[in-house]
This record gives C-alpha cells, structure tokens and sequence, in this order.
C-alpha cells in the first residue's frame, strides 16, 4: 500500500434532489456529507452506487454499469458490489487513489416499518477509506508501514505530522525548509495532508511530490494553531498537550489537520493512539527522495521492495518486526550513542546463538498485536483479533522467560533489549485480560462477531444454557416429557404447533383427572379434541419461549462478551501498544544478528569523528545477487576524511563503464546506512564519524512531467547538495556533466569537486570519465585517486572490480561497446576514429580533419579480412586427422621451410 498513488480526482457537482424517491434523497443527503469520495450505500446484501459514482467504479473495478430509475428525465446510472466481497474492490479503489466512503444500514427494515410502511431504513456514512487510514488486513501489507501524513509550515519552519493508524503511532518532527522533502519521503506515507495555500509554494510541492502519497488538500483554516490544539486534545481526551512536549507551532498545525482528517474519516470514532513522539531534525539522517531512490534503500528505482537493501537484509519472521525494521533502514539515526545503543542490541543477540534461536522460534508464533488494537479500538475488530491480542500476550510471557532472569551489568542485556523487556512484563490488568480470553475464546474464532460460535463452553452459564436450547432442543424436551409423566403417572407425549406451541398431549380417559383441578395442580388445560386433551405447564410455556428465542439469546449474550472484552481491549490499548512494539523491536534486532552471522557482517566503529574507513568492504545487495549465481565478490577499501588529517576528504573515483565504479559508490553509502541503522555492515572492519545528510547522484533520469530533461535533473539535484551538504555530509556522484558539451560538462565537474572539497567539506567519492579531474590531486590539498581496475586479454576486457589507488589511464569505451554486442563494423569504425583522435597531439587538428561522415568501405562494410599468406594456406590445407606419424613430422618440416 506504499507504491507511489495518482491524485485523487476532484469532487463534482452532485445532482438536485427534487423529485427524488425517498431512498434517492437519501443517497444524495449522504453524498453530500462526502462529495469528493465514491460512496458504497448498503441496500441489503449490496453496496449500490449511482451517478457519476458508478460510472467511475465501474470503469476503476471492471464491474458492470447498469441503470435504475430516472432523475430528472435522464436514467440514472448505477453500478453494486456484493457485501461480502467489499474488501476486494476497496483494496483496487484505493491504490488507484480514490477515496471511498460506506454508508450501513443502521436499523432492521422491521424497525423502520414501525415508523410506516413508507418509511426508509436509517442510514449513514460510518467512514471514509482513505489510502492513509486502512486498517484491515485485506487491505494493507502485513509486513510495510501504512501511515498518513500531515504537512506544515509555521513562521519559516517546517513539520510533518504522520500517524500509523492500523498500529497506532504518531510522530511529529519539526525540520527546516530545506529538509522537509527528506523528511517526508523518510516516513513514505500512503496519503499526504497539506494546507491549500502550500500548494504555491515551489519547494512544499517538491517535497509533496517526492514523498509518493495520494496529496489531499484540506482548507488552511484546519492548520491554524488555536483550533488545531483544540482538536488534537479532543483527539487524546486531554486538556493540555504540555505533558506530552513543547511543541512548535508548525508541529500542532500539522497534528491538527491529521487530527481533523480523522474526525472526518472515522465518522467520530475514537482510534487508539500513542502519545506523539517527538524528533527535531537533528534526530536521523537526512536522505532526500532522489538518494533514497538512487541507493535503492526500502525500493528499488522500479518501485519494488524486491532487490532492496531492506528486502536484502530482512530476516524478521513477524509483520510487526518487518515494520520496525523498515522504520529503522528508511531512519537513520544522527546520535553516536544511540547507534551504539542499537549496535549493542544486536551483537549481544549475535553472541547468543541458542538464544537467538530460541528468541526467533518463540516470535514465529506471534500475532500482530498492535493492528488488533487499532482494529478493536475502533469498532472495525471481531474475534479474530483478540484471538491475535491473546497470542501476542501468551509469546509475550513466553519471550520474556527466555532471558536470564536479573540484570547483570556485564552478562545481561544491553540497554535496549532490557528496556524491550520491560514493557514485555504484563501488568495485572493485561494479566487479566490474557486469562479471560484463554479461558472464554474459542482456539479458532470466526472472522465476525456477528456469526457468533467464538466464546468457549462453560465461560458463560446463561450462554450454554441458551445453546443448549438451540441446539438439543429435542432431548430437553424429552427430558421434560418423561418427568412430567412419572409426577403425574399420565401418559403423555409432548407435541408442537404454530397456534399452540409446545403442548402435553394424552388421550381423554387418561385427561379425566387432570380435568378435575385442584389448588396445586401444575397442568393447565389449553384444548380438548375428540380423543386428545391438551395441557400445558408454565415451565412448559417458559421453555417454549425459550427454545424460540434461544438463537437470538446466545448470539445476543455472545455479542455482550464480545463488546467487553472489546472495550477492556480499549482501555488497555497503551500498554497492548507497547508490548506490541516490544516484541517487533525484538524481532528486528534478533533478525539484524542473524544477518549479520550469515554474511559475515562486523560492528562498525560509529563516533563524532569526520572519518569514513572501511576495509574489505561489501555491496550487500549485489554481493547477494552475486553469490546466489555461484561467483565471488570482489571486496574494496575506502578512506575519506572530512578533516583532511588522515587522508583525502574527496576521492576522484575513474576506470572503464562496467567495471563497477557506480557500485563502489552505492555501497560505501549504504555502509553509512547500515551503520547508522544500527546494523552490522559486511566489511571487514568500519569505522564512520557520524554522517548528518547522505546525498547520492548516481544513475540518469528524467522528469518529463514538469519539463526537466535528463541534465536539468542531474543540476537541480547538484545544486541541493551543493547548497545543503555540510562538512559532516556523505555526497557521491556519478557522472556530473556528461548530458552536455564536453567542455561544458568538464567545467561543471571541476567546479563542482572544487566547490565540495573547499566550500562544504563533505565526504565525497567522485566518478567521472574526465580524466583530466585526477590533475586536482596535485591542485588541491585533500583529493586522492582512485581507479576500477580492468585488463585487456587477447583483444578482451577483463573487469577485475578492484578500487586501487591513482587514475585510470583510458575508459576502454570501445572495449565495453564490443562487450555490450554493438556491431562489429561500428566498432572498428570506433577504433579507427580513436586511434586518429589519440594519435593527433596538436592543438590545430580539429574534428573537420577527421572523415567522420566520409563514406568508407569500412562504414559499410564489415572489415576486409587479412590478406592471405603462405604459411596460413599451408597450415589450412592440412587435415590433422587424416595423418600418419610420419606424415605429420614432413608436414612440420614443410611448415618451418616457409618464410613469413
């Protein structure tokens, strides 16, 4: 539910609703509550849609367009979806970016009858889904985030509001302008919220459009800070949000548009909802949507988790787990000590491996606990979320039992899996409620409430007594029918219809005495026929209630228990949430160990150096790909220094195309992910002075939609590095200046390496094909030289993907073309220009001089083949094969005789 959305279309005109039936009118009555959304009206079992309503559907979904009735002398258009298939076609509606709302009936129709016979069943619209606020199952990735985002901008900062809410977390960082599109695009939310006058400000849309959400404006009036505040303390049920933090403006102008969409959406339920956690943005590293998508971090460039960094390392085996470590890989942190807390985490888990094992086998069986809240907590969950919540609870118990017990602080658990621990332990409430449902919930629920069947025998007395009317109905009869004939000593048979109900019935001699009543005679006479008499007891006509009315009893005192449990589920919401988090924050911290042991991954060195050194170090992703194909990876060194004390601050990185220049630069910046994740690096060893943005300019691409070709990209996205890198950054580029004229394209590369290296100090590995960028090695005090490695074996490149220190000495760009499968004509049209072009030395010859556009037999034609000799029409004439010793010793000499 993260692929990158459309725009939503805009709502039109609804249509008048003169003359309308009733039920018409009150579609339109409900439509118009939601006008830019295609509304789902419950008409039995269907969900119809009519108007332009229909027709969008019925284009979106593929199902058919039919009409019904007329409105204003035009038929009206109408498309329906059965009810139990809803799921299905929202999922398709949403990811195409449309927003829907359902509008239940509310009452029976036989409800609705005792208002006339004319009157219409109540309905009305119970939610809007949207792409930010799914919270079924069906509906979303078990394994990816689904979050809806807020932006705004207060006083000349920044903020961006999101919240979870199929698991109930909120975050609000506040940042500057300049980060805000790396901020946004860290969270990469389904569905973007933003004040309407942003619109026409350049950078917001930049940052909106980077961030690969479904973008709804809401009215600016909803960000205002007084009404905003308001509104989220309505949400939290609080009277000050000063116990939460001192938030910035811009912060609770973007709580409050989430807040106000919410109201509107969730039709006035209430979500659980963790307090919002707060991070300035000095608290991750800053990736900016175009590095992220360069890097390949939590999607490859075609939009797929598969052959990511996060698909690469993830080895979580819960859907809660998964999450937290997307979280983790999309937000670096900034903090050393925080790093260092998570690295602890995971290497403690790396030392334990029968705990590690034992750990990772006891969250096999978890459910997702925190979507269960969020379910429950809403009205939407039935039984198979507390059957969720009640195994989280039992692995939860079972998790914590597996750790030592007392906190040595030499053998014990680091910080981070103690603090884990801790909100594992159960309180009495969650205690409680875990016993309640072993104890009352059935192994395995059905999927509705309303199905009932989900509560265990002998939970609720009242409950099996009404079942047992439902369902042995006949043997309690029986029972009742043999004790009232040994207290009377009749001979009676109990009988059933529909005027009467349940009678006892017996012949008219044996009635005789029972006609004659006596003051504690039970038996009531009700009718007498020619030879039956037939009586009834007041137990008899209780049971006859009973039995009737059993089913709807057990499915009613089903649904009671039902409702408590769910209420008890929302109340203890918070602390549910923080097991939930616990076990995932488990569950990723054991997978980055398990990782780390299967690749070899080492603990990085992360401190507030400006260093960057990493021996022997890996690109995870191809290393994978590489290995999984049965061939070794060529590992690589790589120093920088942000000081220019210990070695060069910029590296200008040359060799031939394909020799694995832009993976050296992919992978020493995913090492700075990795390691700021808090995730062993496959390296040999590491050690990375904290990085505070991480840019990546490698690859080509354009933005056709706004005009921008392939080089107007490459500089737009020069100049952010240029104005926004610092001297603690990580920058690599690839390639700066190749999309224009050569000289043009050199002058923009020399420009640019001497504006980093000078200006803003960062980190950088620079790839060029400019050979004459290895000359600022002499001319400026921290650059170094590094080259991809390739040789030349009889007429072929061999790429040996080896970094090594100074320049290359050409690209080989003939060599790879041969390799890429370019004609052989057109290759040795190539090497003749460039044999022409190297050989001339003088500053007079000019491309005129070349035949470039000449036509040669050579440009037509594949080239002439060698003239012919003597000895090859000897050697040639000679059948091997068909020789005798002898005639093969006179065949050598005959050979040798010849001269070349």
């Amino acid at each position: 539910m993260n692929a990158p959305l459309a725009h939503p279309p805009k709502a039109e005109a609804l249509p008048s609703a003169e003359g309308v039936t009733p039920v018409m009118a009150q579609f339109l009555a409900a439509k118009a509550q939601a006008p830019d959304a295609i509304l789902f009206f419950r008409m039995g079992d269907f969900y119809e849609l009519f108007f332009k309503d229909a027709e969008i559907a019925a284009a979106a979904l593929g199902i058919t367009l039919t009409k019904r009735g007329k409105h204003q002398g035009e038929d009206i258009p109408m498309a329906g979806v059965p009810v139990h298939a809803l799921d299905g076609y929202l999922a398709r509606l949403i990811r195409q970016g449309f927003k829907a709302a359902i509008c239940e009936q509310l009452e029976a129709p036989s409800e609705a009858k005792k208002r006339g016979s004319k009157a219409v069943v109540h309905r009305d619209i119970v939610r809007v889904v949207t792409p930010g606020t799914l919270t079924e199952d069906s509906l979303l990735d078990a394994r990816g985030a689904n979050r809806l985002a807020a932006v705004a901008i207060r006083k000349g900062r920044a903020a961006v509001a999101v919240v979870e809410l199929s698991a109930g977390s909120v975050d609000v960082v506040a940042c500057s302008l300049e980060d805000l599109a790396a901020t946004l695009a860290s969270f990469r939310p389904s569905e973007v919220l933003v004040p309407d006058r942003l619109f026409s400000d350049e950078a917001a849309r930049a940052a909106l459009d980077g961030s690969g959400g479904v973008v709804q404006a809401l009215p600016q009036a909803l960000g205002e800070p007084v009404g905003a505040r308001v509104r989220v303390e309505r949400l939290y049920g609080v009277a000050s949000l000063d116990g939460y933090g001192a938030f910035e403006e811009a912060e609770v102008s973007a709580l409050g548009l989430i807040a106000a969409y919410l109201e509107t959406t969730q039709a006035g339920k209430i979500p659980a909802l963790s307090p919002p956690r707060r991070s300035g943005d000095t608290g991750f590293l800053a990736i900016d949507p175009a590095t992220r998508l360069s890097l390949e971090i939590d999607r490859t460039q075609r939009g797929e988790r598969e052959g990511s960094l996060l698909a690469c390392i993830d080895r979580t085996v819960t859907a809660g787990g998964a999450r937290a470590l997307a979280e983790r890989i999309a937000r670096p942190l900034r903090d050393p000590v925080a790093i260092n807390h998570g690295l602890d985490a995971v290497e403690w888990l790396l030392e334990r491996r029968d705990l590690r094992r034992d750990l990772r086998d006891g969250l096999r069986a978890a459910s997702d606990v925190a979507r269960a809240v969020s379910r429950l907590a809403l009205g939407r969950g039935g039984p198979r979320d507390l059957a969720a919540i009640r195994t989280g609870l039992s692995v939860a118990e079972g998790v914590a039992g597996l750790f030592p017990p007392g906190r040595d602080p030499l053998t014990g658990p680091p910080a981070r899996l103690a603090n884990c621990l801790d909100r594992l332990a159960l309180s009495a409430e969650t205690g409680r409620l875990l016993v309640d449902l072993a104890e009352g919930l059935v192994a395995e629920p059905p999927h509705l409430a309303r199905d009932g069947g989900f509560v265990n025998a002998g939970f609720r007395p009242e409950l099996d007594e009404a079942r047992a009317l439902r369902d042995d109905s006949r043997r309690v009869v029986a029972e009742l029918e043999a004790r009232a004939v040994a207290d009377s000593g009749v001979p009676f048979k109990i009988r059933h219809n529909a005027v009467l109900g349940y009678f006892l019935e017996t012949s008219a001699r044996a009635a005789e005495p029972l006609l004659r009543p006596t003051g504690d005679s039970p038996y009531i006479h009700r009718q007498t026929l020619a030879n039956q008499v037939r009586f009834t007891t007041v137990e008899l006509s209780e049971l006859d209630a009973k039995i009737s009315q059993a089913g709807h009893r057990a499915l009613a005192i089903e649904g009671e228990t039902f409702e408590v449990w769910r209420r008890t589920v929302q109340s203890l919401a918070r602390p549910l949430q923080a097991v939930a988090e616990a076990l995932a924050e488990l569950d990723a911290h054991s997978a980055l160990a398990e990782w780390a042991e299967e690749v070899g991954a080492v603990r990085p060195t992360v401190d507030d150096t400006a260093c960057f050194e990493v021996a022997a170090g890996r690109h995870p992703v191809v290393e994978a790909a590489v290995k999984s194909a049965g061939d070794p990876y060529t590992p690589n060194d790589c120093r920088l220094d942000g000081s220019g004390a210990g070695c060069a601050r910029l590296s200008i990185v040359t060799g031939p195309n394909m020799a694995g220049k832009s993976t050296f630069l992919r992978q020493n910046a995913l090492l700075v992910v990795l390691a700021q994740a808090g995730a062993f690096v496959p390296a040999r060893a590491m050690r990375l002075g904290v990085v505070d943005r991480l840019f990546s300019r490698v690859g080509a691409g354009d933005d056709l939609a706004r005009g921008r070709s392939t080089f107007m990209m490459e500089m737009v996205e020069t100049a952010a590095i240029l104005t926004q890198a610092t001297d603690r950054s990580f920058v690599v580029l690839d390639e700066i200046g190749r999309g224009t004229a050569t000289y043009d394209g050199l002058a923009i590369a020399w420009a640019v390496a001497e504006a980093l290296h000078d200006r803003n100090r960062a980190r950088t590995l620079f790839a060029t094909h400019y050979h004459e960028l290895a000359g600022l090695e002499t001319r400026l005090a921290h650059v170094c030289n590094l080259s991809m490695k390739a040789k030349e074996w009889n007429g072929d490149l061999v790429f040996l993907h080896e970094a090594a220190p100074g320049a290359a000495d050409r690209s080989y760009g003939v060599q790879v073309a041969k390799l890429a499968g370019v004609p052989a004509a057109v290759v040795s049209r190539a090497r003749e220009v460039l044999d022409r072009l190297e050989g001339e030395k003088s500053a007079a010859v000019s491309l005129d001089d070349l035949p470039l556009f000449a036509q040669s037999p050579g440009w037509a034609e594949p080239p002439a083949p060698p003239a012919s000799s003597a000895l090859k029409d000897a050697l040639s004439a000679i059948e091997p094969d068909e020789l005798s010793p002898r005639e093969a010793l006179e065949a050598l000499y005959r050979l040798k005789a010849i001269k070349a």
